[in-house]
């Protein structure tokens, strides 16, 4: 039976707190007003040597001109420097409001990452279950445990989202007043194009659907899992195999609707029909990569000694195979939309490449070109600090893409990684810890009563 270190736990519980405090400093370093952002504008183009003069001497240069012609000039000029001022304080007020979304979207970031990875373990768990594998029958609790993190994070992701229905925030920029209105100056065409499927009741719903439907298949999952521990026939395998089915046929219609509901509705002028698919990649391969990362820390704590390096090895070879997946779906949806070069879809890639170029250009090199490298060799697929390392690379450069996804629609060109992005993630990071580490000290390490136990003890590839 494991148990929860005490080291571990505080680790845990400092993440938490010094995540806390990194997330509110977030908050509170925000501007309080549109005047305090021209200030700041001001500072900043001063800063960059921006300078510059009016053309006023225009009329000494050429003489003097009649009176009538320089009381029409004086007019152009000070209609000239109204439409500035105006453009000026629309600008600010824009930047303002980006800059009030940052530390939300920071927060959102983080947590939509961690809910991918947990939720992902989920869906794996229960595809190794309906495929009756026999090689990851070891793995079931270490999977079991991960899962332990969805409810918790899914009730904060609920809150989150009902926040934004409720205009706590604004990064859901179709929820704003008027644009489905077309009396309103802020009709927006498109939007009420779509408001058949985003509007706000419909959204709030489909988020209390999504959300109770995979925990409630994980509560039954793992109750029956626990079950079969102790059980003298296969009742509640065969239950567990048949919620699966039925789990699995869920979670392709929920997993696609979600990432529409709650990461392409950021950009709702824009959408693909791979981007679905998209998520369930970024999804994949995250929550592998942390099964692996689990498996090899409790093994280096001396639990899981029924666990050899074939099954660290198939881990890594899923780690392999789900970046190449990944990378095929990022280049089909990036080179389809480039070379089709259609305004309402190119605008996505072109803010993010202009943007986000550093980071947008480094998803491939963290995400395909890093693993590939580290993980083709069959041999270093069993190397645990190869596998570690890699997967921390891995876990980060999904960060980074679902950073990209967020960011541009909520804060535009006003983004930074600084305290409220760090925080966020140290907050979540604490609290995947202290709840998988928890779930896991629950139960025995071994989920006996399998029929493919036995298989799956003896696995060598």
């Amino acid at each position: 039976m494991y148990q929860f270190s005490g080291k571990l736990k505080t680790i845990a519980l400092a993440l938490m707190v010094v995540g806390a405090l990194g997330v509110i400093s977030g908050f509170l370093t925000t501007p309080s007003s549109v005047a305090e952002v021209k200030e700041q504008l001001h500072n900043a183009h001063q800063a960059h040597g921006a300078h510059g003069a009016p053309a006023h001497h225009e009329e000494q240069a050429a003489g003097h001109g009649s009176e009538a012609s320089h009381e029409a000039h004086t007019a152009q000029e000070e209609n000239s420097h109204h439409d500035e001022v105006s453009e000026e304080d629309a600008h600010a007020a824009h930047v303002f409001h980006q800059l009030k979304n940052r530390p939300w979207a920071a927060f959102y970031a983080a947590l939509f990452f961690f809910f991918l990875v947990t939720v992902g373990v989920l869906a794996f768990n229960a595809i190794q279950r309906v495929a009756q594998a026999g090689w990851s029958i070891v793995l079931f609790r270490v999977m079991e445990g991960i899962s332990g993190n969805l409810l918790p994070v899914t009730l904060i992701l609920l809150v989150f989202l009902l926040l934004g229905s409720a205009h706590v925030h604004h990064l859901f920029v179709w929820m704003a007043d008027g644009t489905v209105d077309p009396t309103s100056p802020n009709y927006d065409a498109i939007i009420d194009g779509k408001s058949w499927w985003l509007n706000v009741p419909g959204w709030s719903i489909r988020a209390i659907v999504y959300i109770t439907g995979w925990n409630l298949y994980r509560h039954w999952s793992r109750k029956r899992s626990l079950a079969q521990d102790n059980a003298k026939d296969l009742v509640n395998y065969k239950k567990n195999f048949k919620m699966s089915v039925l789990f699995l046929l869920f979670f392709l219609f929920t997993e696609s609707m979600m990432s529409w509901d709650w990461i392409m509705s950021l950009d709702p002028h824009w959408f693909s029909t791979l981007f679905g698919w998209y998520i369930f990649a970024t999804m994949l391969v995250s929550s592998v990569t942390a099964i692996a990362i689990v498996t090899i820390y409790l093994q280096s704590k001396g639990h899981l000694p029924f666990v050899n390096n074939s099954h660290i090895h198939d881990l890594a070879k899923f780690m392999f195979g789900f970046s190449v997946f990944w990378t095929y779906l990022w280049f089909s949806q990036f080179m389809l939309i480039w070379y089709a070069d259609m305004p309402e879809e190119t605008t996505y890639f072109v803010q993010r490449f202009e943007e986000y170029k550093l980071p947008f250009l480094l998803l491939v090199v963290m995400n395909f070109i890093f693993p590939i490298l580290l993980l083709i060799n069959s041999d270093y697929k069993r190397i645990p600090h190869f596998v570690i390392g890699g997967g921390i690379v891995i876990l980060l450069g999904h960060y980074m893409d679902v950073f990209i996804m967020i960011m541009p629609g909520t804060v535009g060109d006003q983004w930074f990684f600084g305290i409220p992005e760090i925080g966020a993630l140290l907050f979540f990071l604490g609290m995947f810890i202290y709840t998988v580490f928890t779930s896991l000290s629950k139960a025995p390490l071994l989920a006996k009563g399998n029929p493919f136990l036995h298989e799956s003890e003896t696995f060598q590839y």
